[in-house]
């Protein structure tokens, strides 16, 4: 099978017919009329980003197919629990609700775009070069001793090549899904990797990450290079994959086809639930390393 063949097939729908089609009411997108809508600028670079909040500065990215409703009601929790979230527009229409189609109008263009490598071998995506420079933005405005970066799937690991920016103190690597065909591998250059691991333990920089036990996206075997990368810096958690949202809408149903989005759209919202616990963990972390003016959810 030639290299183009393979990286076709894993964005094909992966959808289980025998898998029932759920509440068509739950498709809503969200307005995101809470949120201050903003562009910001970054060496000759302007982006959207959605600002809300106060407190310690947190950039929370979105995950594949863009800022869904799931990522706004994950990013509004951890504003409430007080820090002021940026939560930057990098692909995607904002707010909408996540379909099947996405893969044509959204992942497929995003993996050829210049912004971004989703492939092994092409080594640190160019825009976390502007995500660094969102996060100076951050920390000038909001201060304190510095900022939380957030990274979702196809953005996971862009919270720890965001560690490259000297204000980035708090990194969370939620199911890292590049480089999409090789597994065991990390979406860095080889001087990027060397760099974060040398700022990681010169700063004494933790790391934490999850993922689901079943994940195809994002599999033992990427953790497994994390951990050699970053040593014991590297924190990551591991949730079973019956412990994921059944239901979850169109795109993770039929085109991620497992369990992967841990605290979005595979987040069951019940007291006590596995996915809940690493919401309020994620959360924790944040307010430890940022401050004390936040607080972990009640």
């Amino acid at each position: 099978m030639t290299t183009e063949r393979a990286q076709s097939d894993q964005l094909r729908p992966r959808r289980d017919p025998s898998r029932p089609q759920g509440d068509l009411t739950r498709a809503r997108s969200d307005p995101m009329d809470d949120w201050s809508r903003r562009t910001v600028e970054v060496e000759g670079v302007s982006k959207t980003v959605y600002v809300a909040g106060s407190g310690p500065a947190v950039v929370l990215m979105p995950e594949m197919p863009g800022i869904s409703p799931d990522v706004v009601r994950f990013a509004r929790w951890v504003r409430d629990a007080g820090f002021r979230v940026h939560l930057p527009s990098l692909f995607g229409v904002d707010g909408a609700y996540p379909r099947a189609d996405a893969v044509e109008t959204v992942v497929r263009p995003a993996c050829v775009s210049a912004e971004f490598r989703a492939f092994a071998g092409g080594g640190t995506s160019p825009v976390v070069e502007w995500l660094r420079g969102l996060a100076r933005v951050a920390h000038a405005e909001c201060g304190g001793p510095g900022v939380g970066a957030v990274g979702l799937c196809f953005t996971g690991n862009f919270a720890l090549s965001m560690t490259l920016e000297p204000a980035v103190i708090a990194p969370v690597v939620n199911h890292p899904s590049l480089p999409l065909d090789d597994p065991g591998a990390l979406e860095f250059s080889a001087e990027d990797a060397a760099a974060v691991a040398e700022r990681v333990e010169r700063d004494g920089l933790r790391v934490l990450g999850y993922r689901f036990d079943d994940d195809t996206w994002c599999t033992g075997r990427r953790f497994a290079a994390y951990r050699a990368l970053l040593g014991d810096a590297f924190d990551g958690r591991v949730l079973p994959g019956g412990a994921a949202h059944p239901d979850p809408p169109p795109f993770f149903r039929d085109v991620v086809g497992c369990a992967h989005s841990v605290v979005t759209a595979h987040l069951v919202d019940q007291e006590g639930h596995p996915t809940v616990r690493a919401r309020d963990e994620i959360i924790a972390f944040l307010a430890e390393r940022l401050g004390p003016s936040a607080t972990p959810t009640a």
